[in-house]
């Protein structure tokens, strides 16, 4: 795994042991950004299942200004703090150990607002409406804001979740990509203005 394109372009990235975490492949990443950028001018980014960091790590390496990665396992914080190290994006980028829900609850808390939020959580987990429904009860998403679901082939949502419309799905093997966007975003790329954070959770 490396970094695809921006200011850390071919930075090699350290995956996580084990079978547990399912990293986004380098091929799935890059067709991601086609469809969402390729760049950015500033922005939030909410990498939410993080795992390596990968998209989280790309979307800063592409212009977003600051990022929140989210993962529950211990192991996994390791591995995203390492590559942001390794990217030199850590100052740009906040890591916490927390579950989905409570995080997008905390986050709450802080009145942030993302320009960009990744849902790549384990293929077993078929709740990604219900947290998109969260983070947009808690008001995390800001007025042009884009989502990002992968998810397995076999699992198809809805193409509106509130007020999040579907406006692209592709798949790649057993990888589905489906992308939504706010009501009243004219262009996915328009996802990007920036927005002050706050200090606020616990971290490990």
């Amino acid at each position: 795994m490396r970094v695809i394109s921006g200011t850390a372009k071919g930075r090699p990235l350290k995956a996580v042991p084990g079978m547990g975490t399912r990293p986004t492949t380098d091929k799935v990443k890059e067709a991601v950004f086609s469809m969402i950028g390729p760049y950015f001018d500033g922005g939030q980014t909410l990498d939410l299942f993080a795992g390596t960091g990968g998209l989280g790590i790309e979307a800063l390496s592409r212009g977003m200004e600051r990022a929140v990665f989210i993962d529950i396992e211990k192991t996994s914080i390791g591995v995203i703090r390492h590559n942001l190290q390794a990217t030199g994006l850590e100052q740009r980028a906040e890591v916490y150990r927390n579950e989905a829900s409570r995080a997008i609850a905390a986050l709450a808390k802080r009145e942030i607002r993302f320009d960009l939020v990744f849902l790549d959580p384990p293929y077993k987990l078929r709740t990604l409406d219900q947290l998109m429904q969260k983070l947009q009860e808690a008001d995390l998403l800001a007025t042009n804001a884009c989502v990002v679901a992968e998810h397995d082939t076999e699992t198809t949502y809805s193409d509106t979740v509130g007020g999040l419309v579907c406006v692209r799905r592709s798949v790649y093997g057993e990888t589905a990509i489906t992308v939504y966007r706010l009501q009243g975003a004219s262009t996915l790329a328009e996802a990007a203005p920036a927005v002050a954070m706050t200090e606020g959770m616990e971290t490990e």
